[in-house]
C-alpha cells in the first residue's frame, strides 16, 4: 500500500515540477515578447515619417482672382453667367519639426 502511494505522490510532483517550469519559461518569455511589440510599434511611427507641430506655422500667401460674368434680370427672375474665371495662389508656408517645438527657434 506504501507503494502505490509513492508513485502517486511522486506523480503529482513531477506535474507541479512541469507546470512551475512552463510557467517560469512563460515569465522568462515576456521581456522578448514585449521588446518585440515596442519595436514592430517603433517601425510604424518610424515609417510614418517626421511629425510636424501645427502650432507653429509661418506663412505668407496672396490670392489673386478675375472673372468676367453677364448678368441679366427681369422683372421675375435672375441669371448670371459666368464666361471666364481664374485664381492664382502664391506664396509660402514653413511649419517646423516637432522634435523642434521646444527648444527655441
Amino acid at each position: 500500500m506504501f507503494k502505490r502511494l509513492g508513485k502517486k505522490g511522486q506523480s503529482t510532483l513531477e506535474y507541479a515540477v512541469l507546470i512551475v517550469v512552463i510557467i517560469a519559461a512563460l515569465i522568462a518569455m515576456q521581456v522578448y515578447l514585449k521588446r518585440g511589440i515596442q519595436g514592430k510599434m517603433r517601425e510604424s511611427a518610424d515609417t510614418i515619417g517626421e511629425q510636424f507641430s501645427p502650432g507653429i506655422t509661418q506663412g505668407n500667401k496672396y490670392t489673386q482672382s478675375w472673372m468676367n460674368q453677364t448678368s441679366t434680370s427681369d422683372r421675375w427672375s435672375e441669371s448670371t453667367i459666368i464666361q471666364n474665371q481664374w485664381q492664382n495662389r502664391s506664396g509660402y508656408e514653413n511649419v517646423i519639426n516637432a522634435s523642434n517645438e521646444y527648444w527655441g527657434h
